[in-house]
């Protein structure tokens, strides 16, 4: 451990992540800025099997933390006069078949109606399953390295059933991001990695942090992540560090570091991503969820606060982002851990999320539903 950044009057972080170790968490990074100056700290192993703990500023697949990304790209899209917030996407992409209610913001918002395609949850507790590849178990282990192009993706969920008509409600659906993704190429005539790399990435010096689309590596170094399955009636843990993530698409599928999420939220909620009035459409939160376009506005608990977050889980990797509303203070985190088809850390990971809230920003829980969730 680095002990140069670290803040030795701070020993309730450093125990804060060792417990999440000891709930279950193979590796856990975490990065806090605020009125204090910087922090940063890791607990646990780099590797099963091995004792080297996690590199202080390792790269993770971020899972839906992406969705944060593609909104502010969409929304700078928006302030350079290329698409209207409520224009209707149906005019963009017509060879989809889209609902033509279905506009720009209801992507961001999550408020399309449109399925699901890494999965369905329904209010009365059933299923409808999705892609293949988000099945689960030994299936999505065998099929990890297959590619998926977003528009297949799409075409899968506007072959079911639509969750309710457009702008009438709410619910996570990965499809309205890859949708997002099919918008911005289709605007711009660039591939969405481009873009990313013209407005966000290249102007925040953001060099760690990746739009993989098809390429399984994660670059050096990083922490491993697992996924453990049944097999001939025994328990099998398989690394799945590698993995193709075109089954995810923008819905879950970059790759980053503690200290580029904190210098990209940061900037954000700043103001240095997005003119003030767009900034403030993105933190308006649905009353349902609390979501805004493409981040979580939650309530920060005693000190009457609110903080601005995403958090996202994609097999065995995650990452939190959390910042307040000026971008003053932030945390972010990168932890790995061994998935599985029950989700069974999903608990872990919330208990965690809330007691890590409540240390840095006074209180707090978490609302991202679907965080620890490998991207179903």
């Amino acid at each position: 451990m680095s002990i140069a950044h670290i803040d030795q009057d701070r020993p309730e972080l450093q125990k804060a992540i060792e417990e999440m170790v000891e709930s279950g968490f193979t590796g856990v990074t975490m990065r806090v800025h605020d009125e204090r100056g910087e922090w940063v700290g890791s607990a646990g192993k780099r590797k099963l099997g091995e004792t080297a703990k996690p590199p202080m500023n390792g790269h993770v697949r971020i899972g839906s933390n992406t969705k944060t990304f593609t909104a502010t790209l969409v929304l700078q899209l928006v302030a350079e006069g290329a698409v209207g917030l409520d224009a209707q996407v149906a005019d963009f992409l017509p060879e989809l078949g889209l609902d033509p209610e279905i506009t720009v913001r209801m992507l961001l918002q999550h408020t399309s109606g449109v399925f699901n395609f890494t999965g369905e949850y329904y209010d009365d507790g059933t299923f409808a399953p999705g892609i293949a590849a988000t099945t689960a178990g030994q299936e999505w282990v065998d099929s990890r390295f297959k590619t998926y192009r977003p528009e297949e993706l799409v075409r899968l969920a506007l072959s079911k059933p639509t969750r309710f008509e457009p702008g009438t409600d709410w619910s996570y659906s990965n499809t309205n991001y890859v949708l997002a993704r099919l918008l911005i190429e289709r605007i711009t005539g660039r591939p969405l990695a481009e873009e990313m790399q013209r407005l966000i990435l290249g102007p925040l010096g953001l060099s760690d942090t990746v739009v993989p689309d098809t390429d399984p590596e994660i670059p050096e170094p990083h922490t491993h992540a697992y996924y453990r399955y049944e097999e001939a009636g025994r328990q099998k843990t398989v690394d799945v560090t590698r993995q193709n993530p075109s089954w995810i698409s923008t819905g879950g599928d970059m790759i980053s570091t503690v200290q580029d999420l904190h210098t990209f939220i940061s900037a954000l909620m700043g103001g240095k991503l997005l003119p003030a009035p767009l900034l403030a459409e993105m933190r308006k939160p649905h009353p349902k969820a609390g979501y805004g376009l493409g981040v979580f506005v939650q309530d920060a608990g005693g000190n009457g606060g609110t903080v601005i977050t995403h958090n996202g889980g994609m097999a065995g990797h995650a990452a939190l982002m959390y910042s307040t509303p000026d971008g003053s203070r932030t945390l972010t985190a990168a932890l790995n851990y061994v998935d599985d088809a029950a989700l069974s850390m999903a608990e872990a990971f919330q208990k965690a999320t809330q007691r890590l809230v409540k240390e840095v920003f006074g209180g707090g829980q978490d609302g991202s539903a679907d965080a620890a969730e490998p991207g179903r």
